[in-house]
């Protein structure tokens, strides 16, 4: 009896190592995404290309729940956290992970903006400010989905329309979002909204990463470089001082390649405030309108992504609330600094300071946002 438990542990320890390593990306059944949610209709939807990358996308949240891409020896790690139903998408509380959020992604100090004389409130649901589109923001919208080729790539285009008034927000708004795999091991999205009033967006994606593919493991050791020479401090409550600070001598010097790790714990008030970091990085205009904002690799995978866009910040943030209670595909708890996010958009709290870039949507305008991650093996 002691030689066949013996020889189930073995096969169930083989199985699950097969689960973290594996020769081709698991699919996860769209099955289990299917469902009604608001008396709206939810699916998961399916990326590829020629190499084998492979991305998951459900329309509850126009979120990213798997992205796989191969690594220094060949397997394919699903390098993003997230879960395998949409059942647990609703229970989670963790709303934030993976999907795009909005109308204003980041914080708003006491939720509160004013526009052509106007002061408008928005919901409040971080501490005393307002975060990610508020209570019931983009995140937890049943989007409209359309899968298509272009240019011989798989595509999802994702459109919502966002009512004027909802979590505050002036004009009626019409948002699409399109994912885009290309051959490249690229993945592609693109945002374009039109208003019917005055009013100010920031939609971002909030995928939390971690190229080692399991969140097993810390991301201290991932390795950072980043294309800005300056950040914007925070208050207490993580909202910008309006100041926009040379990263020279500080912790938040990631111009060279340097492990997350590295300075994470120096004592900086920064740090504290953020229990990490949580800051916004003002990329460098020098280096062009689309341009290659950070990359980060993995030593212990050899994965590495690239991030390029046409925003002018580039938020990061190293897992500093994450408690490893919630546990994700594969059976990998959500730990402390497991995952992190790079996100792309605009300074936070722009709309309350005339020197940050405008946020503001006129009727008359396209508002457009284009944003890469590009994954390769890291030389």
């Amino acid at each position: 009896m002691k030689i066949f438990k013996l020889f189930v542990l073995l096969i169930f320890v083989q199985f699950s190592a097969c689960q973290k390593d594996s020769l081709s990306p698991q699919i996860i059944p769209s099955k289990n995404f299917e469902g009604i949610v608001d008396g709206k209709s939810t699916s998961l939807f399916t990326l590829q290309n020629k190499k084998g990358m492979t991305v998951q996308i459900t329309n509850y949240g126009a979120r990213v729940v798997a992205l796989w891409v191969p690594d220094k020896d060949g397997n394919f790690k699903d390098v993003v956290w997230g879960f395998t139903s949409l059942e647990e998408y609703l229970k989670s509380t963790d709303v934030y992970c993976g999907p795009i959020v909005g109308r204003y992604g980041n914080r708003i100090a006491n939720g509160q903006f004013s526009l052509n004389d106007s002061i408008y409130q928005l919901t409040i649901n971080n501490n005393e400010n307002h975060l990610h589109g508020g209570t019931n923001g983009f995140y937890k919208k049943v989007w409209d989905a359309k899968s298509f080729k272009i240019d011989g790539n798989d595509a999802l285009e994702l459109t919502y329309f966002s009512k004027d008034g909802e979590e505050g927000y002036p004009g009626n708004l019409n948002i699409s979002v399109t994912y885009i795999v290309t051959q490249e091991n690229e993945l592609n999205i693109h945002y374009a909204a039109k208003t019917d009033a005055t009013t100010i967006i920031n939609p971002t994606s909030h995928c939390y990463f971690n190229l080692t593919g399991s969140t097993e493991n810390s991301i201290l050791e991932h390795v950072l470089q980043i294309n800005a020479k300056y950040f914007t401090p925070t208050n207490e409550t993580l909202i910008p001082t309006g100041e926009i600070k040379d990263i020279t001598g500080t912790p938040f010097d990631f111009l060279k390649p340097t492990s997350i790790g590295q300075r994470i714990d120096q004592e900086n008030q920064q740090l504290l405030f953020g229990k990490g970091y949580d800051h916004n990085f003002v990329i460098d205009k020098s280096i062009g309108s689309f341009k290659k904002m950070a990359e980060i690799y993995s030593p212990k995978s050899g994965i590495a992504m690239s991030i390029l866009s046409d925003q002018p910040g580039l938020q990061f943030y190293s897992g500093n609330f994450m408690k490893g209670i919630l546990i994700g595909k594969r059976g990998d708890k959500h730990n402390y600094r497991s995952g992190f996010a790079l996100e792309t958009q605009n300074f936070p709290d722009a709309p309350n300071h005339a020197n940050f870039p405008s946020a503001i949507l006129n009727p008359n305008e396209t508002y457009i946002h284009k944003t890469t991650y590009r994954f390769h093996i890291a030389k």
